[in-house]
């Protein structure tokens, strides 16, 4: 099976992550990487950081925090098909645009930049300086993709559901995966 790894750092934007935890586990191997921060976050959105860490436990074959350098992932030699980081804070896209790989969220990024393996970011900072923009094209530039999560209405979303599932279904596409999360464009007007 397919394995992917999910990095959650501390921006807000906890319900994404769990979304696309739960899109991804429906589709490959869940392995996730939280920080510090992004526990922090936890407490202030969607159940709690209790509820939220006991379901991610339950999504995905083994849950780290960023402290755990030695976890699997933190290898080139460990088989994975990639990474995506939601949300992705200024500072973690700061210091893997940098190389500093000083925890196991960044080193897992690391890992997929020099190892050509797909790594998803999902910056969530509004608005964005220079140096932040200037820090997600130097990741443009060394292969990552950047999928800002910009709403889209289109597909006519009835709620943050909605949104949330187009937003895991972008996630998704980078990794080419076949899912059924939100309606596409067809190009001729209709979904």
């Amino acid at each position: 099976m397919t394995r992917i790894v999910l990095g959650i750092s501390g921006a807000s934007g906890i319900p994404l992550a769990v979304r696309t935890a739960e899109s991804i586990a429906a589709h490959a191997e869940l392995i996730v990487v939280v920080t510090d921060a992004a526990e922090s976050v936890m407490a202030h959105e969607g159940p709690g950081r209790e509820e939220t860490m006991a379901h991610l436990d339950q999504l995905a074959t083994a849950v780290y925090h960023d402290d755990e350098i030695t976890a699997s992932v933190a290898s080139g030699s460990v088989d994975a098909r990639g990474m995506a980081i939601v949300p992705a804070s200024m500072h973690t896209v700061a210091a893997v645009a940098d190389g500093h790989a000083d925890g196991l969220l960044t080193r897992a990024a690391d890992v997929c930049l020099k190892e050509d393996r797909p790594l998803v970011v999902v910056p969530r900072e509004t608005p964005m300086s220079e140096i932040h923009l200037g820090n997600l094209e130097r990741l443009a530039g060394v292969g990552a993709s950047v999928v800002p999560p910009v709403l889209g209405f289109y597909y006519e979303p009835d709620g943050i559901d909605d949104v949330l599932d187009h937003l895991a279904g972008k996630v998704l596409d980078r990794f080419d995966i076949e899912h059924s999360l939100g309606e596409t464009w067809s190009g001729d007007g209709r979904l």
